[in-house]
């Protein structure tokens, strides 16, 4: 991470989801998919774990308010939700934020592990459950 590079979070020119006193919430410029949105604390730091407490839970309830405006606009089937800290764990901003990633069937070939995912050989640790009345078993269980 280039720490002498303006932060593009302090600034931010593109229209806010929803703001709090401690925290905003706007689109990814990059988008993952439909709906992804980054959960922003207004005080610059590049760790999550040097929020105070006060600021980690506005983080937290402004975003299980962006979780209601995603999920009435894009209505998806599910969602991730994502901090990255430091570069060995993908940070590439330095100025924290937490990604509320909405997930739809079929966006991936295989869902199961989720967030296990950021390691590839890492995300499959379990055999597909036994109850196949998931709403796509299709994606689960290949014919």
């Amino acid at each position: 991470m280039n720490e002498n590079k303006p932060c593009p979070f302090c600034n931010v020119e593109r229209e806010k989801i929803l703001e709090s006193e401690l925290s905003f919430a706007i689109y990814d410029g990059f988008p993952v998919n439909e709906g992804h949105t980054l959960i922003i604390p207004k005080r610059h730091t590049a760790n999550y774990f040097d929020l105070s407490l006060e600021e980690q839970k506005d983080c937290n309830e402004l975003l299980n308010r962006v979780k209601g405006i995603v999920q009435e606009k894009y209505n998806p089937d599910g969602f991730n939700v994502g901090i990255n800290i430091n570069e060995a764990a993908g940070q590439t901003v330095p100025h924290v934020h937490i990604h509320l990633i909405p997930r739809y069937y079929e966006d991936v070939k295989e869902p199961r592990g989720g967030v296990r995912g950021v390691i590839p050989n890492k995300q499959i640790y379990t055999p597909p459950p036994e109850n196949k009345s998931l709403p796509n078993p299709h994606l689960y269980y290949p014919s």
